[in-house]
């Protein structure tokens, strides 16, 4: 993974505060420079209208490429020098031009504020080790029935590779033997099989097929009405 994708893979671009920091617009494209290292380096930016962002250095004494920052392992505390003074540039246009989602996947972020507009529920990063997992509780009984994690594809289905997000929702034994036949869903990962399910958030589903289910899950962890008996 590059830089630019390292640094801005859960940010969505403000393209009006783009032009704002300085960015000049031809056609579909954003386009910022800016010297760095005493004006002996200069750093080009492109963001195109889908926030793609690509940067380059340029050597302004050789008017070359310079491409040694980006070598793993990193050859010399110079070309350290100059990744650092560029990521210094991406951080600033980060905070000053995006706004950060909750995940990468864009299907995850819609079910994300579906959850949150129904409950009023943000989902809870609980893991050090695991930073995007998050848990999604039931305020009043502080019962799970959600979890998001962002696994490798050959953990839940061994013929694909590639990151993935996925949610695991509670729902009846019966039900979920039902939905493993179909497409997008899968034996729940890391969790018993038996009362819950993973479903990938990668538009396999739509999301009106999702919603009820997790509103099914949701179900589950409402506090069970005592009945009395005369």
């Amino acid at each position: 993974m590059s830089i630019e994708e390292e640094l801005f893979k859960k940010a969505q671009f403000d393209f009006s505060k783009l032009l704002s920091y300085g960015f000049k617009k031809e056609n579909d494209v954003y386009l910022f420079s800016q010297n760095i290292n005493n004006n002996h380096f200069k750093v080009d930016i492109k963001i195109n209208k889908k926030g793609l962002i690509k940067g380059n250095i340029y050597d302004l004494n050789t008017k070359e490429e310079y491409t040694n920052f980006r070598l793993q392992p990193i050859p010399g505390i110079y070309a350290q020098t100059i990744k650092e003074a560029y990521q210094t540039i991406l951080k600033d246009i980060k905070e000053k031009c995006c706004k950060e989602d909750y995940f990468v996947f864009k299907q995850t972020n819609r079910i994300t504020k579906f959850i949150f507009e129904e409950y009023k529920d943000k989902p809870n990063f609980e893991w050090e080790n695991a930073p995007r997992f998050a848990t999604f509780k039931n305020k009043d009984t502080n019962k799970w029935y959600g979890l998001i994690m962002n696994i490798d594809a050959s953990k839940i289905n061994n013929k694909t590779r590639g990151e993935v997000e996925i949610i695991n929702i509670k729902l009846d034994p019966e039900e979920i033997n039902t939905l493993l036949q179909k497409e997008g869903f899968y034996p729940a990962y890391h969790m018993n099989k038996k009362n819950w399910i993973s479903i990938i958030l990668d538009d396999t589903l739509l999301d009106n097929e999702i919603i009820p289910l997790i509103k099914e899950s949701y179900s589950y962890t409402l506090k069970k009405k005592k009945i009395y008996c005369l």
